[in-house]
């Protein structure tokens, strides 16, 4: 009989109710409990129930439009998916939520660059083990970040690259600032990348939020931002604000006239990413089922163009892939985190 109750896992380890049996029977429970896990992972996602999609940050931001777009895509492969919005935390409300849910495939979440790289060295007290306590499904997106001045002090500085920039910098010590977000944002650790690489002084100014922060630097209350591509691209079509690099380590499609920092400072990439996650214990052949509906529906031609509205590239990768990924950013911004000075208690 199926070791599968309703509403749990299927136990691949399930053992005679004595000892003493036989190779035989010992391989046949084998057999049967891998029968059970692959019948779980075939109805899990057909019993009428929805999946829970949980998003660390509130309705209307880029995160929550591309995880509802890609929810629509992915519907006709796993059935309803809804959208439940749980900010708070600088995402980690959210993140916590997913990796203490159920780990049957029917509550996955948003992993994204602030939850699983920044927050576990800014947080004081962490809730969840960003490096243990979830799964990667699939990375969803990268958002290229820009270096962007008021179009009117760069002009009058005549300042048109990241050189004339780092030269003005050097010339003029304390003269320049910047604006951000708040302390820890992706603004503030570009920024302190940046100052530290090209060996520049400027002074950070946090604001709360990064709609304040790109008023501000369109005032002119600031000389330049790292801002988000998404956001900051009105403003340079417009012509009030001047791109002068953007912080992916090669050219973005959306701004393919706009080097990277790294011509300038060699191996400089700072992006933005977010991808999809299940709790620690899901079941691989649920995640294999999770990644192939998701990374499906990354690559439909439907949400390559509600993406590309928003500036965001679409990036379908395998769970390993991913979880790389992540891995690898946690490492990263430790020192980035450190050298910001940025904590928050």
């Amino acid at each position: 009989a199926c070791c599968a109750r309703s509403g749990s896992l299927p136990s691949l380890h399930c053992q005679p109710r004595h000892n003493g049996g036989m190779n035989r029977r010992h391989h046949l429970l084998q057999a049967a409990s891998a029968l059970c896990a692959l019948a779980f992972s075939a109805t899990v996602f057909a019993q009428g129930r929805p999946i829970r999609l949980v998003v660390p940050y509130a309705a209307g931001g880029p995160v929550d439009v591309t995880a509802r777009a890609l929810a629509e895509r992915a519907k006709d492969s796993l059935g309803p998916i809804i959208i439940e919005n749980k900010p708070g935390g600088g995402g980690n409300i959210g993140a916590d939520l997913v990796a203490k849910a159920t780990p049957d495939g029917l509550t996955i979440g948003i992993a994204a660059t602030a939850t699983h790289a920044v927050n576990p060295w800014l947080y004081a007290k962490m809730p969840y083990n960003a490096a243990t306590d979830f799964a990667p499904i699939t990375q969803m997106v990268r958002v290229p970040n820009v270096l962007v001045m008021n179009a009117e002090t760069a002009q009058r500085l005549k300042i048109h690259t990241v050189v004339d920039l780092i030269a003005y910098a050097k010339a003029n010590p304390g003269k320049l600032n910047y604006g951000s977000g708040g302390n820890g944002s992706a603004g503030h650790l570009a920024g302190e990348m940046f100052k530290s690489q090209a060996g520049i002084y400027a002074v950070h100014i946090p604001y709360n939020g990064a709609n304040p922060a790109q008023f501000a630097l369109q005032s002119a209350q600031v000389d330049f931002n790292f801002d988000n591509l998404a956001a900051a691209a009105p403003g340079i079509k417009a012509g009030k604000l001047k791109a002068l690099a953007v912080t992916t380590a090669t050219r973005s499609n959306h701004l393919p006239d706009v080097p990277p920092v790294a011509d300038t400072l060699k191996g400089f990439a700072i992006d933005t990413w977010w991808g999809l996650v299940a709790p620690a214990a899901t079941p691989k052949d649920v995640l294999a089922r999770l990644s192939q509906a998701f990374t499906a529906a990354l690559r439909a031609p439907e949400t390559q163009m509600r993406f590309a509205g928003l500036f965001a590239e679409p990036v379908a990768t395998t769970p390993e892939q991913f979880g790389a990924l992540m891995k690898a950013e946690l490492v990263r911004y430790q020192p980035v985190v450190k050298a910001a000075g940025a904590k928050v208690d």
